[in-house]
């Protein structure tokens, strides 16, 4: 066999296993339950969902729904045909409540800007629909309670596209830290950078750029960033007690898209905050729109008693990892290359050594849905998951506004 040759790699045959596993149950592609999807928005998110969808049962065979792209929804009919010509979806739609009236669609995902999330999800859940929706959850968590009440009162399947969570890097500093080898954490400190505003002339609001609308996005990078850290850092750390934050609007006024007047910024360029974790440990949180230099710098490190682990989102394949356990002679950070098939989601995809990326995380977050929906469990993080989220952020907004340190509510 080729196996029993010594030339032959240990982690090659647990990912061999892995597949012959996924394979012995793998139902007939003709066996498959159809999942009806309707997305509505058809931006850079409604591409990444549409690939997820398309491409899940390639990779998750043991899965027993298929997803069938049933419906696009948005405003402008040229687009949407180009869309749905492109993704191969089977209709479209220029209006989502005529989308959630139709009986032939089963779930419901939303990627559309924020200030609308709360009013499309509540009649979704309503109508009968499982949701998905693209994060933050809301304008303010007033309105992601309301998104929860309709949601846990319609007993439907939700979940919130915090898609870093699986990213196989970070779910396998997931399985670290539950399993006890960091020890007592003292530390969590995050960031994300980006610098594409860094433009006085840039103007705010609209199809494009309604991410530096107030109106449209309820903050800016708070929401937008630093919900992406905080989600993480919530899975990974465990709830935020309490923070102290400071923001900055470096551009103060710009002309408005869909008025063509010159008007205020009401999003936050910069945010930094401090906050205490409930187990105790400290955190450290930024993010700017005005890191000259960085497209998107995301990391995290946190350090514990017995070991420290720290990720990034330009190398997101790689863990680093130290162990004061270690020989004093080897002890340093060194790199696990997260590729074997025995971490998280690896053993659904190539052979040790070749690596995956930021696309395949959304594969993963509806292989999981399915799943989910499979076993009757949620799909985290569900809506309630991610109201705590807003929660925080609001409660840095919050802080920044007063200068004082903020609870959790």
């Amino acid at each position: 066999m080729l196996t029993d040759g010594p030339e032959f790699p240990q982690r090659y045959f647990v990912h061999i296993q892995s597949l012959l596993r996924l394979f012995l149950k793998v139902p007939a592609m003709s066996n498959l339950k159809p999942l009806n999807i309707g997305v509505i928005g058809y931006g850079f998110m409604g591409r990444t969902h549409s690939n997820g969808y398309k491409r899940v049962n390639d990779f998750f065979p043991a899965l027993q729904h298929r997803p069938i792209l049933k419906a696009i929804c948005g405003r402008s009919e040229d687009q949407l045909r180009k869309f749905a010509d492109q993704w191969q979806y089977e209709s479209t739609e220029t209006d989502w409540r005529r989308l959630l009236e139709r009986k032939d669609i089963d779930a419901v995902d939303i990627c559309t800007p924020n200030n609308s999330h709360a009013e499309i999800a509540i009649a979704a859940a309503q109508a009968g629909k499982m949701v998905l929706c693209e994060k933050p959850l809301a304008m303010d968590p007033i309105e992601g309670q309301k998104m929860v009440d309709a949601i846990e009162a319609a007993g439907v399947a939700n979940t919130v596209w915090y898609n870093y969570r699986r990213v196989p890097a970070v779910s396998l500093a997931k399985k670290l830290i539950d399993e006890g080898r960091l020890g007592r954490i003292f530390h969590y400190r995050a960031n994300f950078l980006q610098d594409w505003t860094i433009n006085a002339d840039l103007p705010q609001g609209g199809t494009a750029l309604w991410r530096l609308d107030a109106a449209a996005a309820g903050s800016g990078v708070t929401g937008d960033l630093l919900a992406h850290c905080i989600d993480t850092a919530i899975w990974l750390n465990g709830s935020i007690s309490s923070v102290t934050a400071m923001t900055e609007t470096f551009v103060k006024e710009r002309k408005h898209n869909l008025t063509g007047k010159v008007e205020k910024v009401g999003i936050d360029d910069a945010c930094a905050f401090l906050c205490r974790f409930g187990n105790g440990s400290l955190g450290l949180f930024e993010s700017t729109r005005y890191a000259r230099g960085h497209k998107a710098l995301y990391t995290f490190e946190i350090n514990g008693e017995k070991a420290s682990i720290r990720w990034d989102l330009h190398d997101l394949h790689r863990l680093e990892y130290f162990d004061h356990a270690d020989n004093s002679l080897v002890r340093g950070w060194h790199q696990v290359h997260c590729t074997d098939g025995d971490m998280p989601y690896m053993g659904n995809w190539w052979v040790p050594g070749l690596q995956i990326g930021y696309e395949h995380t959304f594969v993963h977050q509806v292989a999981d849905f399915i799943a989910a929906i499979e076993s009757g469990r949620p799909c985290n993080p569900t809506f309630r998951d991610a109201l705590e989220t807003q929660k925080v952020c609001q409660a840095v907004l919050d802080s920044a506004k007063c200068g004082l340190w903020k609870e959790i509510a």
